[in-house]
């Protein structure tokens, strides 16, 4: 309703700009998700080489 109001009043509707800080939660999120699977790997690789050894 916003834009088409300032479509008829003949003013420029805003550009939407990104979400920098969602983009970085989301980032931090992800290199948190990344770390933890890589130790739950990391455990269980070293988890069965004690047991095979």
């Amino acid at each position: 309703m916003r834009q088409d109001a300032a479509a008829q009043a003949g003013i420029p509707a805003q550009r939407q700009r990104p979400d920098l800080f969602g983009i970085a939660c989301l980032a931090t999120i992800g290199i948190v998700m990344l770390a933890w699977i890589a130790g739950l790997v990391w455990g269980a690789m070293a988890f069965f080489n004690w047991l095979v050894a």
